[in-house]
């Protein structure tokens, strides 16, 4: 190989990954290690560095074009330091762009990895065709991206698509900081949080269920167990699913009235759960919408699957 390459940088709390691209969003090489913020930035940006030189040399590369880099907020999109994301608190201002663009010679761009990833689904996975699109990461916690007549929404402070942090509830559980919010109903966090409280009462009045062992045994339970349980049978993890599934339909219908979308590609915990969760949310949406705009736009899980991240940092270094 001789031509150059695209390189992707995504920066996470638990990993981190580096991929070159020649022909985006095809990978030509990767490496994940820890990110470790305990012991934190430097270990990482010097990891983030040898491995940008040793992909490049590797795929025999005549040089790079430009380097994205994909990472939580808080951070400056526009002067390109991250601001201790909550994954990454002893990474506080850190310029990562300036060092990479300094070390390489090359252009190096920064982006919310919600945003990263809105466009890596817009271009390359379930938002092709449509001008119009919402992405929300419903992981540990719930971001959002938006598309908006094809192109990304920043916001004064690049802070647009935070629906996580609407407050659905004057109380609930806690996401964003905030009780009853978005992220606190429809995150894996607060997945979590409900189906622990939820157990309890069921037991209490005497029903059975296989997530009680699990919550005795763990301490908590994962939307994996809520899925697996819900797959063979357990009526309680259904009705968990089910209310979580709800509570993420109001949410979706707030958007879908400010921002009328064609479509809401929604990531993480959905892609697993499918219709479980989706279908009690899509039933919601209709309800609560403005109808003409909910007929308009469709729901559906992300089809990038574990490749999003890899995929959302080239976007980044490609730009929008």
């Amino acid at each position: 190989m001789s031509e150059s390459v695209w390189v992707g940088v995504d920066i996470g709390g638990t990993k981190t990954a580096v991929v070159v691209s020649v022909v985006p969003p095809d990978v030509a090489g990767r490496i994940e290690f820890a990110t470790r913020p305990a012991d934190g930035p430097e270990p990482a940006l010097r990891q983030i560095r040898d491995g940008i030189r040793g992909l490049v040399a590797q795929a025999g590369a005549a040089g790079i074009r430009a380097i994205g880099v994909s990472c939580g907020s808080p951070q400056d999109r526009v002067t390109g330091v991250i601001q201790a994301p909550p994954n990454l608190p002893t990474w506080v201002d850190v310029p990562i762009v300036s060092m990479l663009a300094d070390e390489f010679r090359v252009p190096c761009r920064l982006e919310n990895d919600a945003n990263a990833g809105a466009v890596a689904e817009h271009r390359f996975g379930a938002g092709r065709g449509v001008q119009n699109m919402i992405f929300l990461t419903m992981g540990t916690g719930l971001g959002g991206g938006i598309i908006a007549d094809g192109r990304l929404v920043h916001g004064a402070t690049d802070s647009a698509g935070e629906i996580g942090h609407v407050r659905l509830t004057a109380r609930g559980p806690v996401g964003y900081h905030k009780a009853g919010s978005v992220e606190g109903w429809a995150s894996g966090g607060g997945i979590a949080q409900v189906a622990g409280k939820m157990v309890r009462a069921e037991v209490a009045r005497g029903r059975a269920t296989v997530l009680s062992h699990l919550l005795e045994n763990n301490g908590s339970i994962s939307a994996r167990d809520l899925a697996e349980a819900a797959q063979q049978g357990d009526a309680v993890a259904r009705r968990i699913l089910a209310s979580t599934g709800k509570r993420l339909g109001e949410a979706l219908a707030i958007l879908v009235d400010i921002v009328n979308p064609e479509r809401i590609v929604i990531g993480g915990i959905a892609m697993r759960l499918g219709d479980l969760i989706l279908n009690p949310a899509r039933r919601v949406l209709r309800r609560e919408a403005l109808p003409h705009a909910a007929a308009a736009c469709e729901v559906v899980p992300a089809c990038l699957g574990e490749r999003i991240g890899d995929i959302a940092a080239l976007c980044v270094a490609l730009g929008f």
